[in-house]
């Protein structure tokens, strides 16, 4: 297993009681079941019902969008970030 830093925005933040999450994974999709184990709090905001990232959260692998990706099964190495960030929207 490879440990991984996690940054959350504010909003994120607030809900998982911090900024920043370590776990434990092999792989993106790994990290990103870690994450709910955690922080269960955050999988209402950060998944849809079909278990897909909802389409106002972005996650980044290393400064890739994770949705240029073919899956997330993708190797983790040492020293990896996951970085979400959250549209915010109104009018």
């Amino acid at each position: 297993m490879v440990t991984v830093d996690i940054q959350l925005p504010g909003l994120l933040a607030q809900v998982g009681q911090g900024d920043t999450l370590t776990v434990d994974a092999n792989t993106i999709s790994g990290a990103l079941d870690a994450i709910v184990e955690i922080r269960p709090t955050l999988a209402l905001h950060l998944f849809d019902e079909s278990g897909a990232l909802r389409e106002h959260v972005l996650c980044f692998h290393n400064g890739t969008n994770t949705r240029w990706l073919d899956d997330l099964d993708v190797p983790l190495v040492s020293g990896d970030s996951l970085l979400f960030m959250q549209a915010v929207s109104g009018g």
